[in-house]
């Protein structure tokens, strides 16, 4: 639940998202057709920085936070409800030992541990499973707010292929073709956070 698991979650998510034939006039990657005649030489190609991008982009930051407080908040419900269950396992063993209860009493108590042991199990899934739920609903809401923001760019700019570059995944990339200011300058000036985005203030 740290923030370095959806950080993770959301550079891979950015990384992977369509910034490749950003020009909506020129033909689509997995057009086979026409793709041939295309000359290299008359390619325009730019690249944006993820982790600029990650670390500047309002929208990551505002996210960031609110992701990282449901994190901590799930891992105190389920750190809470262990202590008590290991607090309420250790006290049985120790009146177990002092034979303060009859063998169908203690099976009682060993069954209602066993039941409470389930349900954190199961609360542990689901809560789990939501806060993935709603860091794919961030990943995807994060590669929407580009790829419109880049289609609308790319309109003037007429870029036939735009980079993501995530750590050494290029292996060499010419400053020149580095648009990751303009685009983070964009895409903040672009985004409206809706209340759910905005962070709780503390």
């Amino acid at each position: 639940m740290k923030k370095t698991v959806f950080r993770t979650l959301a550079v891979a998510a950015m990384a992977s998202c369509v910034m490749t034939s950003c020009n909506q006039s020129n033909p689509q990657v997995d057009q086979k057709s026409n793709t041939a005649q295309v000359n290299p030489s008359n390619l325009k190609i730019a690249y944006v920085e993820v982790d600029s991008i990650m670390s500047q982009y309002a929208f990551c930051k505002d996210y960031t936070k609110i992701l990282e407080a449901k994190g901590n908040n799930i891992q105190k419900t389920l750190a809470g409800k262990q202590q008590q269950l290991q607090a309420a396992a250790a006290n049985f063993q120790q009146k177990v030992q002092q034979n303060a209860y009859t063998r169908e009493q203690a099976e009682g108590i060993q069954a209602g541990l066993q039941k409470q042991s389930n349900d954190l199990q199961a609360l542990n899934q689901r809560l789990s499973g939501e806060f993935q739920t709603e860091t794919e609903k961030y990943n995807k809401a994060l590669r929407d707010s580009i790829q419109h923001f880049l289609a609308v760019y790319n309109k003037d700019k007429k870029y036939s292929l735009i980079l993501s570059k995530a750590g050494d995944n290029l292996l060499y990339a010419d400053k020149a073709y580095d648009i990751t200011s303009e685009v983070i300058t964009g895409l903040n000036k672009a985004y409206k956070p809706s209340a759910k985005e905005k962070p709780a203030a503390k």
